[in-house]
C-alpha cells in the first residue's frame, strides 16, 4: 500500500510539474507575441493592415508607400491605400455581404443584385444608412458584354462573377425604377433588389423579410426585442390567440414579437415573389393575399388594410434601439420604414459590429474594444461612410 501511494505520489508531482513547464512555456509564447505586436514597425504593421482589408500580400510598392504612410503618423492613408486593392471588393466585401442575402447566412451563393448594390455602396462612399431606402442598383457596366439586367434571373450577376470581372471598376451605379419598372416611391434599397424578395418575400407572410432585417442589420434577432407589454390591436389574424389551447403561450410569448413586428411589416403589405415568372412583384394599393393567410385563426385580430406602418418600439424596452427624434415613427410603404431603421442607432451600431467581426476576426472583448466600437459608430453616423470604418478597424487591430 505504501508502495503504491509512493508511485501515484510521483506520478502526480511528474503530471503536476509538466503542466507547470506547459504553462510555462504558454506564457512565455504570449508574452512574445504581446512583444512582437506591440514592437511591430511601420512595415509590420502595413503588411497586417493590407492582410485585414484584402486578403492577401500588398505588392512591394503598395508596402512601402503604407510604410511610409504609417511612419508618418498617417495609418489612414495607408488603410486607404490597402482597400484600393481589388481584392478587397472581389473577396473581402462580396464575403461581408453574401449571408444577408439568404436564410441560410451562407456565404456559398452566387453574386446577386443585393451583394453587388452593397459593395457599389461601399465603394462610392453612398450615405450606408440608405442601404434600406434608397432607389439605388448596382450593376455590371455595359461595356462588358453582360447578359441584361433581368427581373426573372440571376444571370447578369452570375456572368460577371463567372468571369472574375472586378467589381472595384467593373460596377456602375443606376436606379432601381429605371431598371426593374418598380416606381421610385416603391423603392427601398436592398428590400427590393431581386435577389432579397427571392429570399424573404417568397411565400410566407413577409415578416421573414422584417426578421431577417433584423438579425443581419440591426443584430438584434425577435427574441432579443420581445416586449410583452406593448398594445397588441395590430397582431394579424394568423396568430392563435390561444396555441394549443392555452392563452398564457400569446400573452407571454407570441405577443412580444408580434406587437412590434405586425405593425412595422405592414409596410410590405404590397409585395411578394412570384416564384412562377421569378420575379418581384408590386401591386400599389392591394394588399397581397399572403396577408390574410389563416386568417380563421383569430378572426377578430388585426386585418390588413393597405401599406401603413407603426413603430410601437419607440415605447417601452425598445427604444434602446436609438430610434431617430427626427422621424415620425409611422408612415406608409418600405421606403419610409427602411429609413426608420436605417437611421437607428442600432443600425448604425450593427454595422460597426459586423466590420470589426470581418476585419478583427473577433468580436469586441473588453473594454478597450468596447471604447472603439463606441468611437466607430459615432464616427460612422457623421456621415455613413463605410469604407472609413472598414479603415478605422484596420488601423485599431494592426497591432493584433
Amino acid at each position: 500500500m505504501k508502495n503504491r501511494t509512493w508511485t501515484k505520489n510521483k506520478h502526480a508531482d511528474g503530471l503536476d510539474k509538466a503542466g507547470r513547464v506547459i504553462q510555462l512555456l504558454s506564457f512565455l509564447l504570449l508574452s512574445v507575441g504581446l512583444v512582437s505586436s506591440a514592437n511591430a514597425g511601420p512595415r509590420e504593421q502595413a503588411k497586417r493592415i493590407h492582410d485585414r482589408l484584402a486578403g492577401v500580400p500588398p505588392s512591394e510598392a503598395v508596402l512601402a508607400q503604407m510604410e511610409a504612410d504609417i511612419g508618418l503618423g498617417q495609418t489612414m492613408a495607408a488603410a486607404n491605400l490597402a482597400m484600393e486593392d481589388p481584392n478587397f471588393y472581389n473577396v473581402t466585401l462580396k464575403n461581408f455581404a453574401a449571408p444577408w442575402t439568404n436564410r441560410d447566412g451562407s456565404v456559398f451563393v452566387p453574386l446577386n443584385d443585393y451583394i453587388a448594390t452593397v459593395v457599389g455602396m461601399i465603394r462610392d462612399d453612398v450615405p450606408f444608412n440608405t442601404l434600406l431606402s434608397a432607389d439605388i442598383l448596382y450593376m455590371g457596366a455595359g461595356s462588358l458584354g453582360l447578359p441584361p439586367y433581368s427581373n426573372n434571373n440571376n444571370d447578369h450577376y452570375a456572368q460577371l462573377e463567372n468571369q472574375s470581372l472586378d467589381m472595384k471598376t467593373g460596377l456602375v451605379q443606376t436606379t432601381q425604377s429605371s431598371v426593374t419598372g418598380l416606381p421610385p416611391a416603391a423603392t427601398a434599397g436592398i428590400w427590393t433588389t431581386r435577389a432579397a424578395a427571392e429570399a424573404f418575400f417568397v411565400a410566407g407572410t413577409n415578416r421573414a423579410m422584417f426578421r431577417f432585417t433584423m438579425v443581419n442589420h440591426m443584430c438584434n434577432d425577435m427574441e432579443q426585442v420581445h416586449d410583452p407589454k406593448l398594445i397588441p390591436d395590430r397582431i394579424r389574424q394568423d396568430v392563435s390567440r390561444s396555441p394549443g389551447g392555452d392563452s398564457r403561450l400569446f400573452f407571454n410569448n407570441c405577443v412580444g414579437c408580434h406587437t412590434g413586428m405586425d405593425p412595422l411589416t405592414q409596410a410590405f403589405a404590397y409585395y411578394n415573389f412570384d416564384e412562377t415568372s421569378g420575379s418581384i412583384e408590386y401591386t400599389p394599393g392591394v394588399v397581397q393575399p399572403k396577408y390574410f393567410n389563416n386568417d380563421a385563426n383569430f378572426e377578430f385580430g388585426y386585418r390588413t388594410p393597405n401599406d401603413s406602418w407603426d413603430n410601437y418600439w419607440r415605447e417601452g424596452q425598445n427604444q434602446f434601439l436609438g430610434w431617430s427624434p427626427s422621424l415620425p415613427g409611422s408612415g406608409s410603404g418600405a421606403k419610409s420604414m427602411g429609413e426608420e431603421l436605417g437611421n437607428s442607432g442600432a443600425f448604425a451600431s450593427c454595422q460597426v459590429k459586423k466590420v470589426f467581426r470581418a476585419v478583427c476576426l473577433r468580436e469586441p472583448e473588453d473594454a478597450a474594444d468596447r471604447f472603439q466600437v463606441s468611437q466607430m459608430v459615432t464616427s460612422l453616423q457623421a456621415g455613413y461612410r463605410m469604407k472609413q470604418t472598414f479603415a478605422e478597424a484596420a488601423v485599431y487591430c494592426m497591432g493584433q
